[in-house]
């Protein structure tokens, strides 16, 4: 398992030692804002920023800068902020390899897009599953299963560093809990991602151990024990609008 550091840079040996920046910087680049050595997703797609390098000044004063005074960012790994900035939430997490999980299709999954936002959206709401917004669903593929006409579960990709896919949003209805849907969704979001060839990868908060079991029983193996820590920027008054916490899923 690669050692956590806070002291990663753009030329990490891996792209999932900084994946939010390696995905910035490649497959994601049409969804990033970009200040020097600082990047965040647009605000409707992703709550997460990223530092070329978690220990250069210089990278904190551009995100600073990015984010505007005052306002909540979230990151990943073991950052280290300066003086001024307030930790708001820190949520241990696990980030798991999908390297040996079998992907394969299923049958019942359908691709879902931007006018099943707004029921996505509500299955989110009920199941807390991590952050989406409007335009999530615009990341990568997103499956779900329909029951009597209604979305009940789904799953898709998120974070796309070169050669690997971050599959999130993995959530089913509480009345249909018990039926295998989030494995069935999470083994075809990953076929869709061997399709064009990269590698399954996802994350998860440390406390939500019945995902991980589930996930570790599929093949997913554990590769690091990332924070996820959510900041705020100093010198103003705090946002009235912060970004959406992640959840248990991550």
């Amino acid at each position: 398992m690669a050692p956590d550091s806070d002291t990663l840079t753009a030329t990490a040996a891996h792209p999932l030692d900084n994946p939010v920046w390696a995905a910035l910087t490649g497959t994601h680049r049409d969804f990033a804002e970009v200040a020097g050595r600082a990047a965040r997703y647009v605000r409707d797609a992703n709550p997460f920023a990223a530092l070329a390098d978690p220990v250069d000044p210089l990278a904190w004063a551009d995100l600073a800068a990015l984010v505007g005074p005052g306002r909540e960012v979230w990151l990943t790994g073991l950052p280290t902020p300066p003086e001024g900035w307030e930790t708001v939430r820190s949520i241990p997490g696990v980030q798991l390899d999908g390297s040996a999980v079998r992907a394969e299709a299923d049958p019942e999954a359908v691709r879902l897009g931007a006018a099943d936002v707004p029921e996505m959206l509500e299955l989110v709401r009920l199941t807390e599953p991590g952050p989406f917004a409007p335009r999530t669903v615009e990341l990568g593929t997103y499956l779900g299963i329909r029951r009597g006409g209604r979305l009940v579960a789904m799953a898709g990709e998120r974070m796309r560093p070169p050669g690997w896919s971050e599959i999130s949003a993995v959530c089913t209805h509480a009345d249909h809990r018990g039926e295998g849907l989030a494995g069935r969704l999470v083994r075809a979001v990953a076929a869709a991602v061997r399709e064009r060839g990269d590698v399954p990868f996802l994350h998860a908060a440390a406390a939500n151990t019945g995902a991980i079991r589930l996930y570790r029983s599929m093949g997913f193996t554990l590769r690091r024990e990332p924070v996820f820590i959510g900041l705020r920027t100093p010198d103003a008054e705090p946002d009235a609008t912060p970004g959406a916490a992640p959840g248990r899923g991550l």
